[in-house]
């Protein structure tokens, strides 16, 4: 009998062990780093978080999620919309960057569930796209309006995020280029090809143009350059010519001065020389000059009329002797 009862103990406490071990490792949850646990607790979500690390629940009893709060990408993918003339476009992929704060995980998975981002990013973009294509045409979603999108997707988003307090932060929006039918597309780049032509036309002529004024604002300079060379040459001629006029006439003044002086000495040598000559012709200087002719002279002269021909050639003479 005790024997019997010996194995049933045991066999009772295997059978225990064993449901306490698979309640255990059914019990313990990892949570990853950037994310926090919830738990629904019979359907009921509890007011407790967990952060990252191993914890505890309720095998058969708890349910456990985890929601991301760093920065994730959302990522839309293949949606259509209509434009105003009625063209249908295809967007490949949106993709929106955001984050749902900690403090906000608790209400935000208690009102919306957690798949939150499914209604305030996934559905709302779809409707965005299709409000802004409703509203533009072909020309002003492809081309025109296109780099208005993100921010206008961005803006959106994030106002009805702040207004139904989701605690969900839109950090950016980033658009792919719409798919558009093949013949609109090919109108499309013939027209961007032309306009690009036309571009690079203008740009060219704007190039020509710039070259002429370029050109013409050398020659321009180049002409200023050598009407201010040829006024300073003439100025420096001019300033020459006056210099040596000045120079001529000094030297005239120069000139004229020496003439007055060297006119002046001779007319003063000349009175000297005519003051000592009177005071030199004497009738007695006078009658020794001639007799000192008469007495180099070598012809005889005879006769009775000689004293008359003295008398006649020097009357003061025979008077101061008479």
């Amino acid at each position: 009998v005790f024997a019997a009862m010996a194995d049933t103990l045991v066999t009772v406490a295997g059978i225990v062990a064993v449901a306490v071990s698979v309640i255990a490792f059914n019990g313990v949850h990892q949570v990853r780093e950037g994310h926090l646990a919830v738990y629904w607790r019979g359907g009921a979500l509890l007011n407790d978080t967990a952060g990252p690390g191993y914890h505890l629940k309720v095998p058969g009893l708890d349910d456990v999620a985890e929601v991301q709060v760093t920065l994730q990408t959302d990522s839309v993918e293949n949606i259509a919309c209509g434009t105003s003339g009625g063209v249908t476009v295809y967007f490949d992929r949106i993709e929106v960057v955001n984050r749902l704060r900690p403090d906000a995980v608790l209400a935000t998975v208690r009102t919306y569930g957690i798949n939150y981002d499914k209604i305030w990013i996934f559905d709302k973009i779809h409707h965005e796209v299709n409000q802004f294509c409703s509203k533009h045409s072909l020309q002003e979603v492809y081309i025109d309006k296109f780099d208005q999108l993100d921010e206008q997707l961005q803006r959106a988003l994030q106002e009805a995020c702040t207004e139904f307090d989701t605690g969900v932060s839109i950090i950016a929006v980033r658009v792919t280029k719409p798919r558009i039918p093949t013949e609109i597309m090919r109108n499309f780049e013939a027209v961007e090809a032309e306009k690009t032509r036309l571009k690079i036309a203008r740009e060219r002529h704007q190039v020509v143009i710039a070259e002429a004024e370029t050109e013409s604002q050398r020659l321009k300079i180049e002409a200023e350059r050598e009407k201010m060379v040829r006024e300073i040459n003439m100025e420096r001629h001019v300033m020459e010519q006056k210099k040596e006029a000045e120079m001529d006439q000094i030297k005239s003044e120069q000139l004229a001065k020496r003439i007055e002086a060297q006119a002046d000495a001779d007319a003063y040598a000349a009175r000297k020389l005519a003051d000592a000559n009177a005071l030199l012709l004497t009738p007695q200087y006078l009658a020794l000059q001639m007799y000192k002719a008469m007495a180099n002279n070598t012809k005889v002269f005879f006769g009775d009329k000689i004293p008359l021909m003295f008398q006649t050639l020097t009357p003061d003479l025979f008077k101061s002797e008479a």
